[in-house]
């Protein structure tokens, strides 16, 4: 099975995979917004929530506050992404409630903690 080309310049993983809901072995697109995040957690099937930590400007303060959000990604078979590695996810069609993100390259691994 060849690997699809999906647009982006990302590095094609390794293995093969039978998922529908792969970008590169199956039939999902993606679009629009690309993040970089650490994999929080891995308790669903083929979902991950990934963290994001960025800074917020505070003007009143003239400070920066921590923040950080939690995204739900589809994780392909053929992408073994596991809690603590830096991942990249790009936005797709909704694939159920609350999943509208795909992980689409694993960019190493970060510190389980």
């Amino acid at each position: 099975m060849s690997v699809k080309n999906i647009g982006i310049q990302v590095k094609p993983p390794e293995r093969v995979c039978d998922d529908q809901l792969c970008p590169f072995h199956g039939h999902l697109k993606v679009r629009g917004i690309v993040l970089t995040g650490t994999v929080y957690k891995k308790k669903m099937k083929d979902t991950i929530v990934v963290r994001r930590d960025y800074l917020k400007y505070v003007k009143k303060y003239r400070r920066y506050e921590r923040r950080k959000s939690n995204i739900s990604a589809h994780c392909p078979p053929c992408i073994e992404a596991r809690p603590g590695d830096l991942v990249k996810i790009a936005e797709c069609r909704p694939i159920s409630k609350t999943v509208s993100f795909v992980v689409i390259e694993r960019l190493g691994g970060g510190k389980v903690g």
